[in-house]
């Protein structure tokens, strides 16, 4: 494809794969960019301190409330609000600068911050009964916002690691208190996230349940039972639905052609595209992105 939805890497020429930027700063200068649909190779957490913007998160519109942070993994698709003024910070970093040890990836691949396998994981840190909370993260950002204002040392990059791993950890045990839906650890869920971890890498090119099945050595029978405990669907319809998204997302975002991308997605033919898209959704792949554009 010659184009696709705008991806962004992380910013050359910093001390570390990890920064703290003002909403309004980023505003002033990449606001185009900002308020159109994008997605990045790295991590954000954004703090809305003031204001009540609408967060578009794969064609889902989430209402912020002032006070909230937002955490959303490298490679989402994402849009700021070009309506509505609001303030806070960003925080910015990369799975190179966070994951130094194997113990440093396996926390960031199951956090549940990241890796919510129901929604954007989002939590409300204002108020009174979270004055201590907003307080304690508050005191961390301004830490690792003054330890960015330092010299780069050999002792940085593990001073804001350390910074850091403690606001998501203070982050997710909230998180747990704010309605999510706690999954216990167990074999299922194992096969879940392996599989999930797989899909991610190879849904243009691999659309059997087999194969999948192959990867993380179970059978067939196992790993539908897996998924359909864990999240109330098979292998089969949790690979459409990532599929599904893909197109959609190039649907929305870009002009590229139903030919091309149906060859992104892995498919021969565009018609077998078209008849596949028409099956899942009810509309043919042009009928979705016009009806999108008129939205």
């Amino acid at each position: 494809m010659t184009t696709n939805i705008k991806k962004y890497d992380f910013r050359g020429g910093l001390p570390q794969e990890f920064e703290i930027v003002d909403i309004a700063e980023l505003y002033a200068n990449f606001k185009d960019s900002l308020t159109t649909s994008h997605r990045t190779e790295f991590y954000h957490i954004i703090w809305f301190q003031e204001g009540t913007p609408i967060h578009l998160v794969d064609f889902n519109p989430i209402q912020i409330q002032p006070n909230a942070l937002l955490f959303l993994n490298k490679d989402t698709v994402q849009r700021f609000d070009n309506q509505v003024l609001f303030q806070g910070k960003v925080i910015l970093f990369t799975d190179r600068f966070f994951c130094k040890t194997d113990a440093d990836t396996k926390f960031l691949r199951n956090t549940i911050l990241f890796n919510d396998l129901f929604s954007v994981s989002q939590i409300q840190v204002g108020g009174e009964p979270a004055r201590s909370l907003s307080k304690m993260l508050e005191t961390l950002l301004q830490q690792m916002t003054n330890e960015l204002q330092n010299a780069n040392d050999s002792l940085q990059a593990d001073i804001l690691h350390n910074l850091l791993h403690n606001f998501l950890l203070i982050s997710e045990r909230e998180r747990r208190k704010q309605g999510f839906v706690e999954i216990k650890r167990s074999v299922e869920l194992d096969y879940v996230l392996l599989f999930k971890d797989f899909l991610e890498k190879s849904y243009k090119t691999q659309k059997q349940v087999s194969y999948y099945a192959q990867q993380i050595f179970v059978t067939e029978k196992k790993l539908n039972q897996a998924t359909t405990k864990i999240l109330g669907k098979t292998p089969k319809e949790i690979i459409d639905d990532r599929i599904l998204l893909e197109a959609k997302r190039i649907l929305a975002h870009t002009s590229e052609s139903v030919k091309e991308i149906a060859f992104y997605l892995g498919f021969e033919e565009p018609t077998n595209f078209i008849k596949y898209f028409k099956k899942h959704t009810s509309q043919t792949p042009i009928e979705f992105r016009e009806k999108y554009m008129m939205a």
